[in-house]
């Protein structure tokens, strides 16, 4: 077999840039902050739109000026947030301010002054029966603010004179407001027409249609850190441990990633650590403060002998973890680590929202958990999903796998940011022998 030609590995790499700034960046515009890769994108229109269809159900559509992934969701409670400049994650509230800017946003004229767009979004509040200042008005100027920098960040609003903040400020300040209604349109993904209500949109959203077992594994593959076994029915837990080899090279091929094939699970590994939105290890108090409890988990809470039922082993996905074990871990860490390593005050003063922070970024990482029912139930299907292995074959048993009941639960991910203590033998110039604690890296 012949080896790639430089052209045809030129050709390649360009293919997996410009797919992996789509998978992470879904809206990508001409003169936006990508610009320089945009050109790639619209070379490769037509191997991408094929390829994302193909393998994960995606659209694309490539226009002059503006490239748009729509993406499909994963169910309820598995969605990728939306965050304010600081950090802090969009409320619902949040989430209808951006929603009624859109509807009004469609139908807008290409320039108006902010006091109108804000008038208009009040109207089409009204009309749907929501009230825009129910946490106060000032707090509600702050929301809407908080939608509208939103969709300046993405392209669809342009602050040509003035800025959409001015709207919080007390006197109330204008501005003037460039609106690319083509971008308005292309923002929402999911059915809208089809939907009766939120709930319903989010289940049409995530259902993978022809594709079944097949597009809904994947997607969740490339969309969150790890993927559980109990988190997958029979059928898709069947088609995965049969494809999960030749899924490993296709995934590696059109987007740089490489597959860790776990008796729990499998995730997708990206070597240079761009395809993410969340880091562990990171920096700012609550990353090291979650990577020190994790790690404190993990030592208390390591199961006994783990193992893969094939090989006689016991299944262990989660364990549970005790009533205040996390209250008592964070209170030590603060104590040991809060001044010295110059942890934010905010947080030092109020355990329970550095609680709340830290649980909260477990989480999305998927390493901590709450208890709560699973796809492997029944829970969260889409209406005449095929949920069972094909007749004859037989899965993995993932009945028990992690425990039941109110609260939370250790993830078996969570065991690779343990620490790990290296013995090195004593030499000529020192007695005795040489221990030493590393965290992971």
């Amino acid at each position: 077999m012949s080896l790639p030609s430089t052209h045809d590995v030129a050709l390649a790499a360009e293919r997996r840039s410009a797919a992996r700034l789509l998978l992470t960046h879904p809206l990508v515009t001409s003169d936006g902050p990508h610009a320089d890769l945009f050109p790639l994108i619209r070379r490769h229109a037509d191997w991408l739109g094929k390829r994302f269809q193909q393998v994960l159900g995606y659209r694309l559509l490539v226009d002059s000026s503006y490239a748009r992934l729509f993406k499909a969701g994963l169910g309820a409670g598995a969605g990728h947030r939306l965050e304010r400049s600081t950090g802090t994650p969009f409320t619902p509230h949040t989430y209808a301010c951006l929603a009624l800017a859109l509807s009004v946003l469609v139908t807008a004229p290409e320039q108006l002054l902010l006091s109108q767009l804000v008038a208009d979004i009040r109207a089409a509040a009204a009309d749907a029966e929501i009230e825009l200042d129910e946490t106060g008005r000032a707090a509600g100027k702050r929301t809407l603010v908080a939608a509208l920098r939103l969709l300046v960040r993405w392209g669809v609003l342009i602050e040509t004179e003035g800025h959409v903040a001015a709207l919080a400020q007390d006197a109330g300040g204008e501005a003037l407001i460039t609106v690319d209604r083509e971008l308005a349109r292309v923002v929402v993904a999911g059915p809208l027409a089809q939907a009766r209500d939120g709930a319903d949109l989010v289940r049409r959203a995530a259902d993978p249609g022809f594709g079944g077992p097949r597009t809904y594994v994947r997607r969740m593959l490339v969309e969150t850190p790890v993927v559980y076994l109990d988190e997958l029915t029979d059928a898709e837990r069947d088609w995965l441990r049969t494809r999960q080899r030749r899924e490993a090279q296709a995934f590696s091929e059109l987007l740089g990633l490489e597959m860790e094939i776990r008796a729990e699970g499998v995730a997708l590994v990206d070597p240079e650590d761009e395809l993410t939105d969340l880091h562990l290890p990171g920096t700012g108090t609550v990353a090291q403060a979650a990577l020190l409890l994790v790690e404190r988990l993990v030592e208390r809470l390591r199961p006994q002998e783990p193992g893969h039922p094939a090989t006689g082993g016991t299944l262990v996905i989660g364990v549970a973890v005790p009533d205040g074990l996390v209250d008592e871990l964070l209170a030590e860490l603060v104590a040991e680590y809060g001044q010295r390593s110059n942890w934010q005050r905010d947080y030092l003063e109020d355990i329970r929202a550095l609680r709340e922070a830290v649980l909260d970024l477990l989480a999305r990482m998927r390493l901590m958990a709450r208890t709560g029912q699973l796809r492997a139930e029944g829970y969260g299907l889409p209406e005449g999903y095929a949920d069972e292995a094909p007749e004859g074959r037989t899965v993995t048993d993932v009945r028990g796998v992690r425990p039941g009941g109110d609260g939370w639960v250790l993830l078996a991910a969570a065991a690779r940011y343990a620490t790990h203590v290296t013995v090195r033998p004593a030499t000529a110039a020192g007695k005795g022998t040489d221990v030493q604690e590393e965290l992971p890296l």
